[in-house]
């Protein structure tokens, strides 16, 4: 079961990023390109994920699914939001997200683990890696905890603030703001719904979260 929840979820992501590659091609906007470029990332996190509960995991394998799921996916979201909302902010942010991203990717790939990354189940950043605490921006859970607060307070205060704006003129984009809401929160607590096992609940939570942040994305669309 771990494994049908896995690759589905990454199936999911991925067409939702060929979905967003084509509504880029038909009508080229910056904030549909930021968002096709996060869930890009989100695909590869579940792909790593699937990699590793079909496979198993290794050091790599987690690398990867920490550096795009963990860390990159959710401020890049919130920087698309950002182009939606305000285009010229969004402008002046993309060099930080950039170079945010870039120094990320370089903690992720160089710091050492504290233990090896067990081959079954689904690895935690507190077994593999230092507390943020202990090693500060030297260490992978520093930008993990970084990113997934400002990105995830960007992404829902942006959504919140459109619902509250247009709640009694546009009923359709109040509803797309409250799926992406969902999305955005489906794989922190998604988990917790699931009764699949760590990685099957996980994996659940991140099918959840893409469904919702796709059908979200397709209702503000039409």
């Amino acid at each position: 079961m771990d494994r049908v929840i896995a690759l589905s979820a990454a199936a999911v992501a991925t067409a939702f990023f060929v979905d967003l590659v084509i509504s880029y091609r038909t009508r080229p906007r910056r904030h549909i390109a930021i968002w096709a470029l996060a869930i890009a990332m989100y695909s590869i996190a579940t792909w790593a994920l699937a990699v590793g509960v079909l496979i198993g995991w290794t050091d790599p394998v987690f690398r990867v699914f920490y550096l795009f799921g963990a860390i990159l996916n959710v401020p890049f979201l919130a920087l698309g939001s950002f182009y939606l909302a305000a285009p010229k902010a969004g402008r002046r942010m993309l060099e930080f997200f950039v170079l945010f991203g870039l120094v990320a990717a370089f903690v992720v790939i160089t710091a050492p683990t504290l233990n090896a990354v067990p081959a079954d189940g689904l690895p935690a950043g507190s077994e593999v890696f230092a507390s943020f605490t202990e090693v500060g921006p030297a260490g992978p859970r520093f930008w993990a905890f970084v990113a997934n607060v400002l990105g995830t307070l960007v992404l829902i205060g942006l959504a919140i603030v459109s619902i509250v704006r247009l709640a009694r003129v546009n009923r359709t984009s109040v509803l797309a703001n409250g799926l992406v809401i969902a999305g955005v929160l489906a794989p922190v607590y998604g988990g917790t719904l699931f009764a699949f096992g760590e990685a099957g609940s996980f994996a659940a939570s991140l099918l959840l979260g893409a469904v919702l942040l796709w059908a979200g994305y397709r209702v503000g669309s039409a």
